[in-house]
């Protein structure tokens, strides 16, 4: 551990810490302790830490009141000095946190998205797109397997989809899949492959679709707030152990918000270009 002593006179806990945290230990009777009033004595390092001996006035509340000779408008405390011992997590330190927790939060918020997109893609829009049978789930060998898996899917033009297995015995078992799929969609198994056509959407359908994706973008939404609350849980839990300020956390949470509101600017945007895609004939 490196000490370093600073005059008295001139250094000021002010300038090392915004809002220090002080030792419980430090008085043995009913206090207030006075913000940033005080001269720094010493400070010494110690891994990502800083730990400040400070001499700081203190508000002694055991002791008369005394009205203000000055002014006479108002009452205050006698004041009393003490040695203290202040911890201070380092900007270090801090960084470090801040960049575990947010490179965590983000990791998560992209694959909400990505979950949501997968959800918007297998919405047909009017126009053929192999993303749409991402969801269908095929029986495969006494197994579930997804159907990209086990057979090639093309769209040969904007209105069908052509599916190719791998393995032709695997026919019947596509087939039931995507009749009981919420496709819509009648498949036609010519013994190699199966064609799908995809019918014109009607007004009334496109405005029920619509709605599905509004539902699906605010899951996502609700995805992302989510993870923004485990992220300054994360940060509350190092306030406890001593590890951040509640000062720390206040600008680490502001920061997270900032992240947060891109993440939910990029879900309203896919929500707005899936819509307008539904809705327009």
């Amino acid at each position: 551990m490196a000490m370093h002593s600073l005059s008295p006179a001139t250094s000021s806990v002010r300038s090392i810490h915004q809002r220090p945290r002080i030792s419980t230990k430090l008085l043995n009777r009913p206090t207030t302790l006075v913000p940033f009033q005080g001269n720094l004595l010493s400070w010494s390092s110690s891994g990502s830490y800083v730990e400040l001996k400070a001499r700081i006035s203190v508000v002694d509340k055991t002791l008369p009141q005394k009205r203000c000779k000055q002014c006479e408008c108002g009452i205050v405390f006698y004041f009393i000095f003490r040695n203290a011992i202040i911890m201070c997590a380092t900007l270090e330190e801090i960084e470090a946190e801040k960049t575990v927790i947010e490179k965590n939060a983000k990791e998560r918020m992209e694959k909400a998205i990505d979950s949501m997109l997968s959800s918007f893609n297998s919405i047909r829009t009017g126009r053929s797109n192999p993303a749409m049978l991402d969801k269908i789930e095929v029986e495969y060998y006494g197994s579930p397997v997804n159907l990209k898996t086990i057979a090639q899917i093309s769209t040969p033009d904007s209105s069908s989809l052509l599916v190719q297995p791998y393995d032709k015995s695997s026919l019947k078992a596509i087939e039931k899949a995507i009749v009981n799929s919420d496709l819509g969609m009648t498949p036609n198994n010519d013994g190699d492959m199966i064609r799908l056509s995809l019918p014109q959407l009607t007004s009334e359908r496109r405005k029920e679709l619509s709605k599905v994706v509004a539902k699906q973008a605010e899951e996502g939404k609700v995805a992302i707030r989510n993870i923004r609350r485990d992220a300054i849980k994360a940060y509350d839990k190092l306030e406890k152990e001593k590890k951040l300020s509640e000062d720390n956390v206040k600008d680490l949470s502001a920061d997270l918000q900032k992240v947060t509101d891109e993440y939910m600017k990029k879900i309203e945007t896919i929500f707005k270009q899936k819509e307008k895609e539904l809705l327009t004939v």
